[in-house]
């Protein structure tokens, strides 16, 4: 049986691959500041080295890894403050190495199909103004793959990607002009529908059990021959 741990399992994506991967007959491992009502959930900050020390136990037999738990904030370089630079580059790429190393130490223990997936970003890809510090936090995530899958090849443990574009998550609902959107549209639904007109050539945005469906592919057998690969699911976003 594949043992499995999500990060960020809480909302979103990482809660529509839990659900997924779950009904699949996966045994998890879910980490979140949250609170998750799951036999194997563990409530903590996965920028934490202190806290990845002590879930060590709960990963024992891990065969997969979805390093996936991430923040994000708007401004401009000019205005941003400095802690909230720490702030998302101390989750999305402190937490995805401490996360990461922690999967490693254990998968390497384990025998069978191995693999890790990252949840990077378009945005760690294509620049755009007022995200400097959570598009480089995605960009250095997708390096971070890359890296970790020439590390682990001789192993083999496989290690990919996701660069995830616009996707209908709770990660907007902290923003402050999407909440502007949600005024000049009437709904949250009508503010997502029309971000993805604007901003996608496929037209809308991704749902989270898309992008879920698309990791599942990666950790999954049909994807044995695929390692530090980005899987760019992102509607033309990135073109």
């Amino acid at each position: 049986m594949a043992k499995t741990l999500i990060t960020g399992a809480a909302s979103g994506i990482g809660k529509a691959l839990a659900d997924r991967l779950g009904r699949a007959g996966h045994q998890l491992v879910l980490v979140d500041t949250t609170a998750i009502d799951h036999p194997g959930a563990i409530q903590g900050d996965v920028s934490s080295e202190q806290f990845w020390q002590d879930a060590a136990p709960a990963l024992s037999g891990l065969t997969h890894a979805a390093i996936n738990a991430g923040i994000s904030v708007i401004g401009s370089i000019e205005t941003l403050e400095f802690s909230d630079w720490r702030r998302v580059l101390a989750v999305n790429l402190d937490g995805a190495f401490l996360g990461l190393r922690a999967a490693i130490r254990a998968i390497k223990a384990s025998e069978g199909p191995r693999a890790v997936v990252i949840t990077g970003s378009a945005a760690g890809i294509r620049a755009e103004p007022q995200t400097a510090a959570y598009s480089a936090s995605k960009a250095g995530a997708l390096h971070l793959a890359r890296i970790a899958a020439k590390e682990l090849a001789a192993d083999g443990i496989r290690v990919n990607a996701i660069a995830p574009g616009g996707v209908d998550t709770a990660i907007w609902d902290s923003v402050p002009l999407f909440a502007e959107l949600v005024r000049s549209e009437g709904s949250r639904d009508l503010a997502i529908a029309a971000m993805g007109r604007i901003s996608t050539p496929l037209g809308r945005y991704a749902s989270a059990d898309e992008i879920a469906a698309h990791i599942d592919f990666l950790l999954s057998d049909d994807a044995a021959f695929i390692t530090g690969a980005v899987l760019t699911s992102d509607g033309g976003y990135s073109l």
